[in-house]
């Protein structure tokens, strides 16, 4: 079965994000359990823990069909012993929120280098910051996220995301989600069947599938291998919309939340029913 949704608003407490996922026909979501673009955050509260998992059970959302994201304000691969650090702690906090929500997966974004430390450097840095988040934590799993390859974000190629994983000490805690807009941008032509049937052969040849732990469905507003992050709404992009036909349609696929961070929140609804339309009834892949 496939679980489509998007990355919903938590405004207000997180209690209300399985509200706002289930109002657009959502079968999957992401949050984030704390304001994104600042360090520190008040703890979660005990009614508010109550309240999420009382909705996301009511509204019918496993654990495992939720994908939190961290905040972007972190860099567990920075350069610089003291903002090292802090990105460490919070990122620490990140995960153990997703251990008081009862979730299992905490989706981010590797880190940088800043132009400072070699791509080996930091992605050694990087695996170092989740080994001690894992130490200090249970249940939850470090997703990475793809990239673009933004300035020097690192992340942009399969083999970055192995290369991390390879020295993560607990890789049953450690997984991958797939950004279809950051893979297009870092140079993965997903236009055709063909192409993608060759990406992700890629991907399972140098990562895995067995580390995929979800996918981000976006268009891009730039082209191939632009290394720029600009997500669009589907099929409005320069990505188009064969990719999503062939991921509704693989069963490699099947039971990750697969989340949309596309730019028109008010067409969510409409993208959603528009991802099942997709889906053949002779896949195998199930609505």
């Amino acid at each position: 079965m496939k679980r489509i949704g998007a990355h919903v608003s938590a405004s207000g407490g997180v209690e209300n994000a399985p509200l706002n996922a289930a109002e657009i026909g959502a079968t999957a979501f992401a949050l984030f359990t704390k304001n994104q673009r600042q360090w520190d955050a008040k703890p979660l509260t005990d009614e508010s823990i109550a309240a999420f998992k009382a909705n996301c059970s009511e509204k019918g959302f496993a654990p495992e069909h939720i994908l939190p994201h961290d905040s972007y304000l972190i860099n567990l691969g920075h350069p610089e012993p003291e903002a090292l650090a802090k990105s460490r702690a919070a990122f620490l906090d990140e995960m153990q929120r997703c251990e008081q929500l009862g979730l299992q997966w905490l989706n981010f974004h590797p880190g940088s280098h800043l132009k400072q430390v070699s791509e080996g450097e930091c992605l050694a840095t990087i695996a170092e910051s989740i080994n001690r988040a894992l130490d200090q934590t249970q249940g939850v799993t470090a997703v990475i996220e793809n990239t673009a390859g933004q300035g020097s974000n690192l992340g942009f190629r399969f083999e970055h995301l192995a290369e991390i994983i390879a020295q993560v000490d607990d890789k049953s805690r450690v997984g991958v989600c797939l950004d279809t807009c950051h893979s297009f941008a870092a140079g993965y032509d997903l236009t055709t069947a063909a192409s993608c049937a060759a990406v992700f052969a890629e991907f399972g040849n140098i990562v895995g599938f067995n580390y995929l732990r979800g996918m981000h469905l976006n268009d891009s507003k730039k082209g191939l291998g632009s290394r720029v992050d600009r997500h669009h709404s589907l099929g409005k992009g320069e990505l188009g919309l064969e990719v999503f036909r062939y991921i509704m349609n693989d069963p490699r696929f099947d039971d990750i939340p697969m989340i949309l961070e596309t730019i028109d929140e008010t067409i969510w609804a409409e993208e959603i029913k528009l991802l099942r339309s997709f889906i053949s009834d002779e896949s195998g892949s199930g609505r």
